[in-house]
Protein backbone atom coordinates (compact mmCIF):
# COMPACT_ATOMS: atom_id res chain seq x y z
CA UNK A 1 0.00 0.00 0.00
CA UNK A 2 1.20 3.24 -1.13
CA UNK A 3 2.25 5.87 1.72
CA UNK A 4 2.92 9.66 2.17
CA UNK A 5 6.15 11.62 1.89
CA UNK A 6 8.13 13.64 4.88
CA UNK A 7 5.94 16.06 2.95
CA UNK A 8 2.61 14.31 3.12
CA UNK A 9 0.78 16.59 5.68
CA UNK A 10 1.68 19.53 3.87
CA UNK A 11 0.92 18.19 0.14
CA UNK A 12 -2.24 16.47 1.26
CA UNK A 13 -3.89 19.23 2.18
CA UNK A 14 -2.88 21.14 -0.61
CA UNK A 15 -3.70 18.56 -3.41
CA UNK A 16 -7.45 19.33 -3.78
CA UNK A 17 -8.02 17.37 -7.07
CA UNK A 18 -7.23 14.09 -4.96
CA UNK A 19 -5.25 13.37 -7.97
CA UNK A 20 -2.46 10.74 -6.68
CA UNK A 21 -0.37 8.50 -8.53
CA UNK A 22 2.03 5.72 -7.58
CA UNK A 23 6.34 6.25 -7.38
CA UNK A 24 8.16 3.98 -6.07
CA UNK A 25 5.72 3.01 -3.59
CA UNK A 26 4.73 6.70 -2.00
CA UNK A 27 1.98 8.73 -2.83
CA UNK A 28 3.06 11.69 -5.51
CA UNK A 29 0.83 14.28 -6.80
CA UNK A 30 -0.50 14.30 -10.47
CA UNK A 31 -1.71 18.03 -9.53
CA UNK A 32 -2.70 20.00 -6.74
CA UNK A 33 -5.54 21.82 -9.18
CA UNK A 34 -8.64 20.24 -11.00
CA UNK A 35 -6.05 21.12 -14.06
CA UNK A 36 -2.27 21.46 -13.58
CA UNK A 37 -2.29 24.30 -15.84
CA UNK A 38 -1.32 27.16 -13.26
CA UNK A 39 1.61 24.79 -11.58
CA UNK A 40 3.55 24.38 -15.55
CA UNK A 41 3.20 28.12 -16.27
CA UNK A 42 4.35 28.41 -12.26
CA UNK A 43 7.17 26.18 -13.67
CA UNK A 44 8.08 28.77 -16.43
CA UNK A 45 6.80 32.11 -14.97
CA UNK A 46 7.48 31.35 -11.46
CA UNK A 47 8.46 28.97 -9.36
CA UNK A 48 6.71 25.60 -8.44
CA UNK A 49 7.97 23.43 -5.70
CA UNK A 50 7.93 19.03 -6.36
CA UNK A 51 7.99 17.07 -3.86
CA UNK A 52 10.81 14.65 -5.35
CA UNK A 53 11.73 12.57 -2.29
CA UNK A 54 10.56 9.09 -3.75
CA UNK A 55 13.75 9.16 -5.46
CA UNK A 56 16.26 6.47 -4.38
CA UNK A 57 19.42 7.72 -2.73
CA UNK A 58 22.72 5.60 -2.39
CA UNK A 59 25.68 6.56 -0.28
CA UNK A 60 29.18 5.32 -1.03
CA UNK A 61 31.76 6.05 0.82
CA UNK A 62 35.48 4.38 1.44
CA UNK A 63 39.18 3.86 0.03
CA UNK A 64 37.66 2.22 -3.10
CA UNK A 65 34.62 4.82 -3.15
CA UNK A 66 35.53 6.43 -6.51
CA UNK A 67 37.19 3.27 -8.03
CA UNK A 68 33.48 1.68 -7.60
CA UNK A 69 31.72 4.71 -9.08
CA UNK A 70 33.68 4.59 -12.02
CA UNK A 71 32.85 1.18 -12.34
CA UNK A 72 29.05 1.47 -12.58
CA UNK A 73 28.56 4.45 -13.96
CA UNK A 74 29.62 5.19 -17.33
CA UNK A 75 31.24 9.16 -16.44
CA UNK A 76 34.32 9.50 -15.17
CA UNK A 77 34.12 9.85 -11.80
CA UNK A 78 37.89 11.34 -11.66
CA UNK A 79 36.93 14.21 -13.38
CA UNK A 80 34.05 15.25 -10.63
CA UNK A 81 35.19 18.06 -8.33
CA UNK A 82 33.71 18.03 -5.10
CA UNK A 83 30.73 19.25 -4.70
CA UNK A 84 30.13 18.44 -8.51
CA UNK A 85 27.18 16.72 -9.54
CA UNK A 86 27.15 14.45 -12.65
CA UNK A 87 24.30 12.72 -14.95
CA UNK A 88 25.14 9.67 -15.66
CA UNK A 89 24.07 6.21 -17.20
CA UNK A 90 24.27 3.19 -15.24
CA UNK A 91 24.82 -0.08 -18.11
CA UNK A 92 24.85 -3.73 -17.89
CA UNK A 93 27.29 -5.97 -19.36
CA UNK A 94 25.85 -5.71 -22.75
CA UNK A 95 26.26 -1.65 -22.57
CA UNK A 96 22.22 -1.64 -22.27
CA UNK A 97 21.26 1.01 -19.76
CA UNK A 98 19.45 -0.27 -16.58
CA UNK A 99 18.78 3.25 -15.53
CA UNK A 100 20.37 6.76 -15.73
CA UNK A 101 20.51 9.44 -12.63
CA UNK A 102 23.19 12.04 -11.15
CA UNK A 103 25.53 11.23 -8.41
CA UNK A 104 27.14 14.30 -6.15
CA UNK A 105 31.06 13.99 -4.95
CA UNK A 106 31.03 14.93 -1.08
CA UNK A 107 34.57 14.50 -0.33
CA UNK A 108 37.47 12.37 -2.23
CA UNK A 109 36.20 9.28 -1.12
CA UNK A 110 32.31 10.09 -0.84
CA UNK A 111 29.46 10.04 -3.25
CA UNK A 112 25.58 9.91 -3.19
CA UNK A 113 23.45 8.42 -6.09
CA UNK A 114 20.21 9.55 -6.96
CA UNK A 115 18.09 7.13 -9.02
CA UNK A 116 14.47 6.51 -9.99
CA UNK A 117 14.89 2.46 -9.32
CA UNK A 118 16.31 0.44 -6.35
CA UNK A 119 20.24 -0.69 -6.95
CA UNK A 120 21.43 -1.92 -3.56
CA UNK A 121 21.80 -5.23 -4.68
CA UNK A 122 23.32 -4.71 -8.40
CA UNK A 123 25.75 -1.62 -6.84
CA UNK A 124 26.94 -4.88 -3.76
CA UNK A 125 27.60 -7.05 -7.13
CA UNK A 126 29.78 -4.49 -8.49
CA UNK A 127 31.38 -3.86 -5.46
CA UNK A 128 32.93 -7.33 -4.99
CA UNK A 129 36.57 -7.06 -3.68
CA UNK A 130 36.27 -3.44 -2.84
CA UNK A 131 37.09 -1.86 0.08
CA UNK A 132 34.46 0.34 -0.35
CA UNK A 133 30.51 0.91 1.77
CA UNK A 134 26.78 1.16 0.11
CA UNK A 135 24.48 2.21 1.97
CA UNK A 136 20.79 3.00 1.12
CA UNK A 137 19.48 6.67 2.72
CA UNK A 138 16.40 7.26 0.35
CA UNK A 139 13.44 6.44 3.83
CA UNK A 140 16.35 9.42 5.66
CA UNK A 141 16.34 11.80 3.14
CA UNK A 142 13.29 14.12 2.18
CA UNK A 143 13.91 16.06 -0.89
CA UNK A 144 11.91 19.15 -2.98
CA UNK A 145 13.25 20.86 -6.26
CA UNK A 146 12.52 24.45 -6.57
CA UNK A 147 12.23 25.07 -10.92
CA UNK A 148 11.48 28.41 -12.36
CA UNK A 149 12.59 32.36 -13.13
CA UNK A 150 12.29 33.14 -9.53
CA UNK A 151 13.48 30.54 -8.07
CA UNK A 152 17.28 32.27 -7.38
CA UNK A 153 15.53 34.66 -5.35
CA UNK A 154 13.38 32.23 -3.20
CA UNK A 155 16.83 30.29 -2.27
CA UNK A 156 18.53 33.56 -1.63
CA UNK A 157 15.88 35.16 0.47
CA UNK A 158 16.23 31.43 2.54
CA UNK A 159 20.03 31.22 3.01
CA UNK A 160 21.60 34.33 1.73
CA UNK A 161 23.57 35.76 -1.14
CA UNK A 162 26.22 32.72 -0.63
CA UNK A 163 23.42 30.84 -3.25
CA UNK A 164 25.23 33.45 -5.92
CA UNK A 165 28.38 31.10 -6.01
CA UNK A 166 26.64 27.60 -6.78
CA UNK A 167 26.78 27.23 -10.44
CA UNK A 168 25.21 24.72 -12.48
CA UNK A 169 25.44 21.05 -11.73
CA UNK A 170 26.98 21.81 -8.35
CA UNK A 171 25.81 22.10 -4.63
CA UNK A 172 26.52 23.00 -1.33
CA UNK A 173 25.47 22.68 2.20
CA UNK A 174 23.43 25.36 4.03
CA UNK A 175 22.61 25.58 8.21
CA UNK A 176 18.79 26.71 8.17
CA UNK A 177 18.10 27.42 11.92
CA UNK A 178 20.26 24.19 12.76
CA UNK A 179 19.27 22.17 10.23
CA UNK A 180 21.59 21.22 7.72
CA UNK A 181 20.86 21.20 3.80
CA UNK A 182 21.91 20.88 0.74
CA UNK A 183 21.30 23.18 -2.03
CA UNK A 184 22.28 21.47 -5.70
CA UNK A 185 21.42 23.72 -8.93
CA UNK A 186 20.35 20.51 -10.36
CA UNK A 187 16.21 19.58 -11.73
CA UNK A 188 14.61 17.97 -14.10
CA UNK A 189 12.41 20.92 -16.12
CA UNK A 190 15.64 22.46 -18.28
CA UNK A 191 14.77 25.67 -16.51
CA UNK A 192 16.14 27.57 -13.96
CA UNK A 193 16.04 25.44 -10.29
CA UNK A 194 17.48 23.72 -7.75
CA UNK A 195 16.76 21.15 -5.43
CA UNK A 196 16.91 21.12 -1.94
CA UNK A 197 18.00 17.89 0.48
CA UNK A 198 17.26 17.75 3.92
CA UNK A 199 16.50 14.89 7.01
CA UNK A 200 12.77 13.36 6.55
CA UNK A 201 12.36 14.26 10.11
CA UNK A 202 12.23 18.00 9.39
CA UNK A 203 10.68 18.09 5.63
CA UNK A 204 7.28 19.36 7.26
CA UNK A 205 9.03 22.67 9.29
CA UNK A 206 11.18 23.03 6.04
CA UNK A 207 8.03 23.20 3.46
CA UNK A 208 7.13 25.81 5.53
CA UNK A 209 9.53 27.85 5.19
CA UNK A 210 10.25 27.36 1.75
CA UNK A 211 6.59 28.06 0.94
CA UNK A 212 6.71 31.40 2.87
CA UNK A 213 9.75 32.65 1.58
CA UNK A 214 8.08 31.68 -2.20
CA UNK A 215 4.96 33.39 -1.27
CA UNK A 216 6.33 36.81 -2.63
CA UNK A 217 7.76 35.35 -6.05
CA UNK A 218 4.58 33.20 -6.93
CA UNK A 219 5.83 30.11 -5.86
CA UNK A 220 3.12 27.24 -6.32
CA UNK A 221 3.58 23.46 -5.76
CA UNK A 222 3.41 21.60 -8.58
CA UNK A 223 2.52 17.83 -10.00
CA UNK A 224 3.83 15.13 -11.92
CA UNK A 225 1.74 16.26 -14.94
CA UNK A 226 2.81 20.18 -14.90
CA UNK A 227 6.80 18.38 -15.01
CA UNK A 228 5.90 16.28 -17.55
CA UNK A 229 5.38 18.61 -19.94
CA UNK A 230 8.42 21.03 -18.56
CA UNK A 231 10.85 17.89 -19.29
CA UNK A 232 9.63 17.05 -23.03
CA UNK A 233 10.28 20.46 -23.98
CA UNK A 234 13.74 20.01 -22.00
CA UNK A 235 13.96 16.65 -24.13
CA UNK A 236 14.67 15.01 -21.26
CA UNK A 237 13.80 11.21 -21.49
CA UNK A 238 11.58 9.26 -18.56
CA UNK A 239 12.75 5.54 -17.54
CA UNK A 240 9.80 2.78 -18.64
CA UNK A 241 8.52 5.51 -20.84
CA UNK A 242 10.74 6.75 -23.20
CA UNK A 243 13.32 3.84 -22.99
CA UNK A 244 12.71 0.57 -21.06
CA UNK A 245 15.74 -0.70 -18.67
CA UNK A 246 18.02 -3.24 -19.87
CA UNK A 247 16.59 -5.18 -16.15
CA UNK A 248 13.09 -5.33 -17.12
CA UNK A 249 13.43 -5.93 -21.30
CA UNK A 250 11.86 -8.93 -22.39
CA UNK A 251 13.32 -8.96 -26.31
CA UNK A 252 16.69 -7.26 -27.40
CA UNK A 253 14.93 -4.49 -29.60
CA UNK A 254 13.42 -3.36 -25.72
CA UNK A 255 17.38 -2.62 -24.68
CA UNK A 256 18.53 0.69 -25.54
CA UNK A 257 22.50 2.00 -25.35
CA UNK A 258 23.25 5.42 -24.00
CA UNK A 259 23.77 6.29 -27.97
CA UNK A 260 20.39 5.07 -28.34
CA UNK A 261 18.85 7.20 -26.07
CA UNK A 262 20.87 10.83 -26.50
CA UNK A 263 22.66 10.34 -23.93
CA UNK A 264 26.51 9.23 -25.68
CA UNK A 265 27.74 11.93 -24.52
CA UNK A 266 28.16 10.46 -20.82
CA UNK A 267 30.32 7.40 -22.30
CA UNK A 268 33.81 8.33 -21.08
CA UNK A 269 35.38 5.93 -23.56
CA UNK A 270 39.35 6.36 -22.17
CA UNK A 271 38.82 6.09 -18.32
CA UNK A 272 39.40 2.80 -16.62
CA UNK A 273 37.37 -0.29 -17.60
CA UNK A 274 33.47 0.18 -16.64
CA UNK A 275 30.21 -2.31 -16.83
CA UNK A 276 29.80 -2.28 -20.05
CA UNK A 277 32.71 -0.52 -21.92
CA UNK A 278 33.76 -3.23 -24.23
CA UNK A 279 29.92 -3.31 -26.27
CA UNK A 280 29.98 0.52 -25.92
CA UNK A 281 33.19 1.56 -27.79
CA UNK A 282 32.30 -1.36 -30.21
CA UNK A 283 28.65 0.47 -31.03
CA UNK A 284 30.70 3.65 -31.24
CA UNK A 285 32.92 2.12 -33.52
CA UNK A 286 29.90 0.61 -35.82
CA UNK A 287 27.21 3.29 -35.34
CA UNK A 288 23.86 2.66 -33.47
CA UNK A 289 21.02 1.38 -35.42
CA UNK A 290 18.54 3.71 -34.17
CA UNK A 291 18.48 7.11 -32.01
CA UNK A 292 16.39 9.45 -30.22
CA UNK A 293 14.85 12.64 -32.16
CA UNK A 294 12.57 15.59 -31.26
CA UNK A 295 9.42 15.51 -33.26
CA UNK A 296 7.78 18.76 -34.38
CA UNK A 297 4.03 17.87 -35.59
CA UNK A 298 3.14 19.79 -38.21
CA UNK A 299 -0.14 22.33 -37.24
CA UNK A 300 -1.50 22.67 -40.84
CA UNK A 301 -1.27 19.24 -41.23
CA UNK A 302 -2.90 18.18 -37.88
CA UNK A 303 -5.52 21.04 -38.45
CA UNK A 304 -6.37 19.51 -42.03
CA UNK A 305 -6.95 15.87 -40.63
CA UNK A 306 -9.26 16.81 -38.31
CA UNK A 307 -11.12 19.60 -40.77
CA UNK A 308 -11.51 16.89 -42.84
CA UNK A 309 -13.55 14.84 -40.13
CA UNK A 310 -15.83 17.81 -39.62
CA UNK A 311 -14.20 18.66 -36.00
CA UNK A 312 -12.12 21.31 -34.84
CA UNK A 313 -8.66 20.19 -33.59
CA UNK A 314 -7.86 18.68 -30.30
CA UNK A 315 -4.53 19.29 -28.14
CA UNK A 316 -3.00 16.98 -25.99
CA UNK A 317 -2.65 19.38 -23.32
CA UNK A 318 -1.46 16.94 -21.05
CA UNK A 319 1.93 15.10 -22.10
CA UNK A 320 0.94 11.53 -23.16
CA UNK A 321 2.89 8.66 -22.81
CA UNK A 322 3.26 5.76 -25.26
CA UNK A 323 3.83 4.08 -28.17
CA UNK A 324 2.89 6.39 -31.04
CA UNK A 325 4.07 4.41 -34.44
CA UNK A 326 6.80 7.10 -36.36
CA UNK A 327 6.62 5.92 -40.42
CA UNK A 328 8.69 6.97 -43.62
CA UNK A 329 8.11 5.90 -47.03
CA UNK A 330 4.87 4.01 -45.52
CA UNK A 331 7.49 1.94 -43.47
CA UNK A 332 7.51 1.87 -39.84
CA UNK A 333 10.29 3.45 -38.90
CA UNK A 334 10.16 4.09 -34.74
CA UNK A 335 7.84 4.96 -32.48
CA UNK A 336 6.99 8.34 -30.30
CA UNK A 337 7.38 7.88 -26.97
CA UNK A 338 6.51 11.23 -25.05
CA UNK A 339 4.28 13.95 -26.67
CA UNK A 340 2.33 16.91 -26.28
CA UNK A 341 1.10 20.48 -26.66
CA UNK A 342 3.89 23.05 -25.64
CA UNK A 343 2.16 26.08 -23.48
CA UNK A 344 5.36 27.76 -23.97
CA UNK A 345 6.98 27.72 -27.78
CA UNK A 346 3.10 27.22 -28.80
CA UNK A 347 4.03 23.38 -30.53
CA UNK A 348 2.99 20.17 -30.69
CA UNK A 349 5.98 18.67 -29.81
CA UNK A 350 7.23 14.78 -29.19
CA UNK A 351 10.49 12.46 -28.03
CA UNK A 352 11.07 9.60 -30.87
CA UNK A 353 13.26 6.87 -31.38
CA UNK A 354 13.68 5.61 -35.04
CA UNK A 355 16.44 4.07 -37.36
CA UNK A 356 19.23 6.35 -37.32
CA UNK A 357 18.61 6.73 -41.34
CA UNK A 358 16.18 8.81 -40.30
CA UNK A 359 17.57 10.80 -37.58
CA UNK A 360 19.11 13.55 -39.48
CA UNK A 361 17.87 17.09 -38.52
CA UNK A 362 15.20 18.49 -41.02
CA UNK A 363 13.82 14.29 -42.15
CA UNK A 364 10.20 14.38 -43.03
CA UNK A 365 8.52 12.14 -40.96
CA UNK A 366 5.05 10.97 -40.02
CA UNK A 367 3.42 9.97 -36.70
CA UNK A 368 0.10 7.97 -35.93
CA UNK A 369 -2.42 10.32 -34.36
CA UNK A 370 -6.04 9.23 -33.47
CA UNK A 371 -8.95 11.51 -35.36
CA UNK A 372 -12.46 10.29 -34.50
CA UNK A 373 -11.63 6.61 -33.04
CA UNK A 374 -9.69 6.83 -36.55
CA UNK A 375 -5.80 6.23 -37.15
CA UNK A 376 -4.26 8.87 -39.28
CA UNK A 377 -0.93 9.80 -40.35
CA UNK A 378 0.52 13.22 -39.33
CA UNK A 379 3.43 15.16 -41.01
CA UNK A 380 6.58 15.53 -38.60
CA UNK A 381 9.63 16.50 -38.60
CA UNK A 382 13.05 16.22 -36.93
CA UNK A 383 13.78 19.24 -34.95
CA UNK A 384 16.66 19.91 -32.73
CA UNK A 385 16.06 19.16 -28.50
CA UNK A 386 16.00 20.57 -26.07
CA UNK A 387 12.66 22.20 -27.61
CA UNK A 388 13.05 25.07 -25.11
CA UNK A 389 16.59 25.84 -23.74
CA UNK A 390 16.31 29.45 -21.57
CA UNK A 391 19.82 30.75 -21.35
CA UNK A 392 19.17 31.41 -17.02
CA UNK A 393 19.12 27.61 -16.53
CA UNK A 394 23.24 27.97 -16.62
CA UNK A 395 23.72 31.64 -15.76
CA UNK A 396 26.81 32.52 -13.54
CA UNK A 397 25.06 34.24 -10.46
CA UNK A 398 28.92 34.96 -9.13
CA UNK A 399 29.43 37.66 -11.76
CA UNK A 400 28.39 41.23 -11.62
CA UNK A 401 24.82 42.13 -12.88
CA UNK A 402 26.42 43.66 -16.17
CA UNK A 403 28.24 40.74 -16.71
CA UNK A 404 25.86 37.85 -16.28
CA UNK A 405 25.81 35.69 -19.32
CA UNK A 406 25.28 31.92 -20.25
CA UNK A 407 27.91 29.67 -20.54
CA UNK A 408 27.78 28.03 -24.26
CA UNK A 409 24.98 25.50 -24.74
CA UNK A 410 26.55 22.04 -23.90
CA UNK A 411 25.71 18.96 -22.20
CA UNK A 412 24.04 19.35 -18.24
CA UNK A 413 27.29 18.91 -16.81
Amino acid sequence: MPIGTPFHPRTSVLCVSHNWRVWSGYLAASSYEVLHDHEYHALRNSAALIDISPLYKYDVSGRDALKFVNRVATRDAAKCALGQAMYTCLCDAEGKVIQDGTFFRWEENRFRFHLAEPSLRWFRMNAAGMSVDINEVSEAIAAVALQGPTARDIVRSIFGGAVDRLKFFRFASFDLEGVPVVLSRTGYTGDLGYELWIAANRAVEFWDIVMSAGRPYGITPAGMLALDIARLEAGFILLEVDYTSAEKALIPTQKYSPFEIGLGWTVAADKENFVGRKALLEERRRGSARGLVGLEIDWNDYERLYREAGLAPELPFAAWRGGAPVYAGGKQVGQATTGGWSPTIKRYIALATVRSEFAALGTELFMETTVDYVRKKVRARVVKTPFFDPPRKRLDFSRPPSELRAPAPSPPT
